[in-house]
């Protein structure tokens, strides 16, 4: 309750948690309140009035529906991205940190390899190879299991710093194994920390997607926010200046990033008391 009350001091907190439960609402109770279509309902590229709030694209379809649409989709492929690259990058990192030695040396290269090559060229060649078939879930399993390696080296730094604490060593004396002291006593104590790296994630999920889809080289006929941009581009729509095509999926990107940054430098301030001095 403590830790809850101290974020709920951080209007930065506040401010970012709203945006993204707002975003999320939108994605989850948008189809409830409004009538959610993706088939022609107007002319190409109608302005928004007249029925259609935020206009309609080349083929007719209300853009209202498009963003609540592909506002699910990029936050389905954020979530699930997030939580492979956590969920990798934590447990070697936390495992290498604890354990030390040749484990750790090789779990080490192993990450730096990955690091040293760009993550999103080997996630436009993986998406480029897979010419059928490119389903959210497959993006999202790819751009995780892309962007894992700034995980595993930030948790093992922390891991590497616990082992040589008090209480780990008395688990050792009490004879727990690995494994236990890894759930039981280090990664307990890693779990806001985590939960940051999650945060971060996350945006780099729906940034990743966003990217790949405006190359076109993103989920296969789904809408996404990626792809309404990607559609913009190819359209013309934007050397046209059919602001609606491109300026509000652009908008709800930039504003689910910001309100993720704003979340994870908020739990920074909360769980290190020098930087809230």
């Amino acid at each position: 309750m403590k830790f809850l009350r101290n974020m709920l001091k951080s209007p930065m907190f506040v401010v970012g948690m709203g945006l993204f439960i707002l975003t999320l609402a939108i994605a989850i109770l948008g189809p409830v309140f409004y009538k959610v279509t993706l088939e022609q309902v107007g002319g190409q590229y109608a302005p928004p009035g007249n029925g259609y709030l935020f206009g309609t694209d080349d083929l007719g379809r209300d853009y209202v529906s498009l963003l609540i649409d592909g506002l699910r989709s990029s936050l389905y492929v954020g979530f699930l991205a997030g939580i492979i690259a956590t969920t990798v990058g934590t447990l070697l990192g936390v495992y290498g940190g604890f354990k030390g030695g040749w484990i750790d040396d090789v779990l080490n290269m192993f990450t730096n390899l990955f690091i040293v090559i760009p993550s999103f060229v080997v996630l436009i060649l993986i998406s480029a190879s897979i010419k059928d078939g490119r389903s959210l879930t497959l993006i999202g399993l790819i751009i995780g299991c892309t962007t894992w390696t700034w995980s595993a080296r930030a948790v093992r730094a922390q891991a590497a710093a616990l082992k040589s604490r008090d209480h780990i060593s008395l688990a050792r004396i009490n004879g727990d194994g690995t494994l236990a002291i890894l759930f039981k006593h280090i990664l307990p104590y890693l779990l806001s920390y985590v939960f940051m790296v999650f945060i971060l994630q996350i945006a780099s999920g729906i940034l990743s997607e966003a990217a790949i889809s405006m190359i076109g080289l993103g989920p296969l006929d789904t809408v996404s926010l990626g792809s309404i941009l990607n559609q913009a581009k190819n359209t013309g729509a934007l050397g046209d200046g059919v602001w609606w095509a491109f300026i509000p999926a652009t908008i709800i990107i930039t504003v689910i990033v910001f309100a993720l940054y704003l979340v994870n430098t908020s739990m920074e301030g909360v769980f290190n008391p020098r930087l809230r001095k």
